[in-house]
């Protein structure tokens, strides 16, 4: 087994059906259709229970603003905040470009409360109680978006010679930074053509191919060394032996996505939901404040095995400065809903 994962280069493509070079149903976007899915069931559930209350006819309603609103332009907005900032400042267009990828958890995190807020008082039902009953959901949704991660090849672990290790081709897109500042690509573009060129025996056409790509790319303003990775990364995907050439210059690597998707998502997921069997009519709050703090242990933890995508703060990854946040914002509700002890009613209208 552990020859099998040492030696596993990636090479998963991100689309389930491909119409086309660039456009087709892509994993990422099934992943969020499963997790809104999976979510409208459960709610309904909940409230057939008597663990919830929301009224059944309203279920749908409320998922699909919690999927638009919360998830998908909270998450959008989140990342450009928190993880894009240079680029939403420079061009805030760049906000609207969901298929050019880049979502961050905090943020659908973040936008689910909002919606909450919002869906509660127009409801007049209990916003603590009904996100008690949301976040023991929203673990699936994670668990689903850490699997379309993995299977994009995107961020991925450190290095690491542990027997779970694993090649990733999409680290051929890594950039060098010193002091914050932009200094070059860690495989430079005359590397990469390089490669393409003494894989001819392996490859035919590839090296042709990958000239092409840059000069098309830089011709429209693009990325040269963009385009190069991406015309490599296609074929290490359908030829096996240019995949063990491409892997002898990668790095061995944590499966991070893995991680995050087991811990933060399927176990807190299950964490929740036998709490939320166990006591139907708990506190409101108490639910969203273990959400909150184990969301952010399980995060702050797996970040020591993934690989950051940003500069750090204060020494902190961003996952992890975030996610600090979280837990006193945890801590708030489990005291609110202690304080309070408020418990399930009926709402009084629809």
């Amino acid at each position: 087994m552990s020859a099998l994962l040492g030696t596993y280069i990636h090479h998963l493509s991100p689309f389930a059906i491909r119409f086309s070079e660039s456009f087709g149903l892509r994993w990422y976007g099934l992943a969020y259709v499963a997790a809104f899915v999976v979510a409208f069931f459960l709610l309904r559930w909940f409230v057939r229970l008597g663990a919830c209350e929301l009224r059944e006819d309203k279920v749908a309603d409320f998922i699909t603003l919690c999927a638009f609103v919360g998830v998908m332009l909270g998450g959008r907005l989140g990342f450009m905040l928190l993880y894009n900032f240079d680029e939403f400042r420079s061009n805030p267009l760049s906000f609207f470009n969901f298929l050019g990828g880049g979502m961050a958890s905090h943020g659908g995190i973040a936008g689910l409360i909002l919606v909450t807020l919002f869906y509660s008082r127009w409801k007049k039902i209990s916003w603590t109680g009904l996100g008690d009953n949301l976040v023991t959901v929203a673990p699936i949704g994670l668990f689903f978006g850490r699997l379309a991660n993995f299977v994009n090849g995107e961020l991925y672990g450190r290095e690491t010679s542990h027997r779970l290790a694993m090649k990733f081709p999409e680290e051929l897109r890594e950039s060098v930074t010193r002091d914050g500042i932009w200094s070059g690509w860690r495989y430079p573009e005359a590397m990469l053509v390089e490669l393409a060129e003494k894989a001819k025996d392996i490859a035919p056409g590839l090296s042709e191919r990958v000239s092409d790509a840059a000069a098309v790319a830089a011709s429209k303003g693009l990325s040269a060394h963009q385009a190069i990775v991406t015309e490599l990364i296609e074929t290490s995907r359908d030829n096996p032996a240019f995949r063990e050439r491409l892997g002898e210059i990668l790095t061995l690597r944590h499966p991070s996505q893995l991680y995050q998707a087991l811990c933060e998502g399927l176990l807190l997921f299950v964490v929740l939901l036998v709490i939320r069997l166990r006591w139907k009519n708990l506190y409101h709050g108490v639910l969203t404040g273990i959400f909150f703090i184990g969301y952010a242990v399980a995060r702050i933890g797996i970040e020591n095995l993934r690989e950051p995508d940003a500069e750090r703060i204060l020494g902190l990854t961003r996952g992890q400065f975030y996610s600090t946040f979280m837990i006193g914002i945890g801590a708030a509700f489990l005291v609110w809903g202690i304080v309070r002890k408020r418990t399930n009613r009926l709402p009084t209208s629809g």
